[in-house]
């Protein structure tokens, strides 16, 4: 014998409100400029010639860190960057920096740091932090420049 159960009419709707549409977190990216002049470890003048660092192949290298505890300004995310320059640590993307092609994050490079709400600064590398500068303006091509470890 079979017996007849009634359900009740159930209806699913789907409400969906911009609150509830995650948002990418705020970042820093960042860009290191090697420093291809002679004198680059004695630290950064305004007409040494720059080069953006670059992959292998050749594409650009942009780092990029979550605005977070951690890094919270541009001082932070130039911190974890000479970090990530000098093969301690890899950037919140996991990318890591290139040592076979290019030589590590020293004194005299320049980190341009782009924020959370697009401003730009540019920080050269000291011996002990970090000291914002005027936008480069001598920049070169990377390949063929001593930072370069191979040609």
């Amino acid at each position: 014998m079979t017996t007849s159960v009634t359900r009740p009419l159930t209806v699913t709707a789907r409400i969906t409100t911009t609150d509830s549409a995650p948002t990418a977190p705020d970042t820093y990216t960042v860009t290191v400029y090697m420093n291809t002049h002679d004198d680059n470890f004695d630290g950064y003048q305004p007409h040494h010639p720059l080069a953006a660092a670059t992959h292998p192949d050749g594409s650009p290298l942009r780092l990029v860190f979550h605005a977070s505890d951690r890094i919270h300004d541009h001082q932070r995310a130039a911190s974890a960057t000479f970090d990530v320059g000098n093969h301690q640590r890899a950037d919140d993307h996991g990318q890591t920096w290139p040592g076979e092609t290019l030589r590590s994050v020293s004194v005299g490079d320049v980190i341009k740091i782009t924020g959370p709400g697009h401003w730009i600064i540019h920080l050269r590398i000291d011996p002990f932090g970090f000291t914002p500068v005027p936008e480069p303006t001598h920049l070169t091509a990377l390949a063929g420049t001593r930072p370069a470890r191979h040609c």
